[in-house]
């Protein structure tokens, strides 16, 4: 949570920046979104295999937040877009690093029979974060009329808190039986072992991504219609809103009902929600469809996580993770590449479009999932 308000005020920012500070083009905002999330997903697959080799997730998982927290204050200090390309990607890459050990953490922890609940109540505590932080850019935003750079200086705050707390708040459980020693060798007979309900959950979730790309796009959006530069972040706080009150009832929900039923409920809402982006004239119509995007991602990215659980061996879920986020990640870079581009020649209509009928296939996915067999009873 703390981490997250700390990159929030950054990104919620940070689109507009780019754009109307240093004078970027949309694509170029596309290329550095996606080449960012794209190595914290590459990333994850390394550190989630080794969280399984070495039989311990703690340590890896501190080392991706000491990482982020100590490139924070590059962004303030930065004076061209190198140097916010360069804190961009080594922030994503300390992200990468926690991100797939910290997830199977969670599902060590965590009671077979209350997954879901754990991963909406993660979900939802990284989502409070992600839109305290935009509600303290606004705020920051009007007492120094403006100042982005001493926006970003406040943000590095809450990163330093989050990782005193990974260092001394948690600990991995004890007595983790069936993981391979430290020392075993992993090998790519290992991801074979992931099985093909597993893979069908990461073609899934691939063609959910290239439906939704960045939120960097909401928040331009936002400026196309005649949002505010100080008001900009709202974008960010509303949409996190929706996020954080849905991710845990459906994670909840998610334990007694079908998560591919649930899922198929989130991917109609994102449908909902490219297509009023797409023609939204209007901050009503806007916001509209920024509530529908948060309630998607309330609704699909907790319980693409604990399908990723379920599905995965025990002793192989830091790999299951890691795999699951490089796929993600790749698909994240074409999608906002692609987005940026259309932009730049389509505008906005044609970017959400695109992003509609990337939902609409994601549909036809989950439909195939719904008919094999699945693990652990979801």
């Amino acid at each position: 949570m703390f981490m997250d308000v700390s990159s929030e005020m950054i990104h919620a920012l940070l689109p507009v920046y780019l754009v109307t500070v240093l004078g970027t083009s949309a694509l170029t905002v596309g290329i550095i979104e996606g080449i960012a999330e794209a190595t914290a997903a590459i990333t994850k697959v390394f550190s989630g295999v080794l969280s399984d080799r070495i039989g311990k997730r703690k340590v890896i998982v501190a080392a991706g937040y000491g990482l982020a927290a100590f490139t924070k204050p590059v962004f303030p200090l930065a004076t061209t877009v190198d140097w916010l390309v360069a804190a961009r990607f080594i922030d994503r890459f300390g992200k990468g690093i926690r991100g797939a050990p910290r997830d199977a953490l969670v599902a060590d922890l965590s009671p077979p029979h209350l997954r879901g609940a754990s991963y909406g109540l993660r979900q939802s505590l990284d989502t409070v974060g992600a839109f305290v932080g935009p509600l303290l850019a606004i705020a920051l935003m009007w007492l120094t009329a403006d100042d982005f750079r001493l926006v970003f200086w406040f943000a590095v705050l809450p990163a330093f808190v989050a990782f005193a707390l990974i260092l001394f708040a948690v600990h991995d459980p004890d007595g983790r039986d069936g993981r391979p020693p430290a020392g075993t060798p992993i090998a790519m007979a290992l991801v074979g072992r992931l099985g093909s309900a597993y893979w069908w959950v990461v073609v899934v979730a691939t063609f959910f991504t290239l439906a939704r790309f960045s939120e960097a796009f909401l928040i331009l959006r936002a400026q196309s219609i005649g949002l505010s530069l100080m008001m900009v972040p709202a974008v960010m706080v509303v949409m996190n809103v929706a996020y954080a009150l849905s991710a845990y009832p459906a994670g909840a929900l998610s334990d007694r009902v079908s998560r591919i039923s649930l899922l198929m409920i989130g991917l109609l809402l994102l449908l909902a929600a490219d297509v009023m982006l797409a023609f939204a004239t209007s901050l009503v119509a806007l916001f509209g469809g920024v509530v529908l995007w948060g309630l998607h991602m309330g609704l699909s990215q907790g319980l693409l996580s604990a399908l990723v659980a379920d599905r995965a061996p025990a002793e192989l879920r830091g790999t299951a993770f890691g795999m699951f986020n490089m796929v993600t990640g790749a698909a994240l870079l074409a999608a906002s590449i692609v987005a940026g581009a259309l932009w730049d020649v389509a505008g906005p209509a044609g970017t959400f479009l695109a992003g509609a009928t990337f939902a609409l296939v994601s549909l036809v996915g989950l439909l195939a999932m719904a008919i094999l067999p699945r693990r652990a009873g979801h």
